[in-house]
């Protein structure tokens, strides 16, 4: 049966290395600027998803919200077991590391398109551990650590957060990591997730 595949990612060269996979096994591979337009009209595709950042889980959400509710693979660039469940409660149908190789890759969308949920057996654990229920909202940490994480997330490096806050860069690293181990995350991306969806950053 041939499927129309969406492929959302950011590197040309990893496109190319999905279209060729999937091509193979009959399916049509697209790069469509407009997921949502593209799903409106193939509403039987299914999108593969890359995320990056909060911008792509957002992106992943919103198509998540359309009907009838499109078949969505995310593909987690990092952090798979964290990323993973956000995604699963998104909306998508299954998680699969962006780095997964291409007979894993081939069988997730056959699974998928079949009704199967493909995820890594870290991601179900994690899941099955949080149980069904979402944490309660916690509290913002004060607001010069909520404004680090802002400007991490508009693409700061470290380096410029320094110089502005007016620290070395080392101490900088060591105020930040300090920050994920009280916000019980693992690195920056996590972090910045985090404080998007407790909504820190407004809006």
């Amino acid at each position: 049966m041939t499927v129309h595949v969406a492929v959302l990612d950011p590197l040309p060269m990893f496109r190319h290395g999905v279209a060729a996979a999937l091509s193979s096994l009959g399916h049509v591979v697209e790069e469509p600027a407009d997921a949502a337009g593209w799903l409106r009209e193939r509403p039987d595709g299914i999108v593969l998803l890359t995320l990056h950042s909060a911008e792509d889980l957002d992106r992943l959400t919103a198509l998540c919200r359309l009907r009838p509710r499109p078949l969505v693979v995310a593909l987690p660039s990092g952090e798979v077991p964290a990323l993973g469940v956000r995604a699963v409660r998104a909306g998508a149908r299954s998680v699969l590391a962006r780095a997964a190789t291409v007979p894993v890759l081939q069988r997730a969308v056959s699974a998928t398109l079949e009704g199967e949920v493909v995820m890594p057996a870290e991601v179900a654990d994690l899941l099955l551990a949080e149980g069904d229920l979402r944490p309660a909202r916690r509290p913002a940490p004060p607001a010069q650590q909520v404004t680090w994480l802002r400007r991490l997330a508009q693409g700061w490096t470290v380096a410029r957060l320094a110089s502005d806050a007016g620290y070395s860069e080392r101490a900088m690293y060591r105020l930040l990591h300090t920050l994920y181990d009280q916000l019980g995350v693992r690195g920056r991306l996590e972090a910045i997730i985090l404080a998007h969806e407790e909504g820190w950053f407004g809006g």
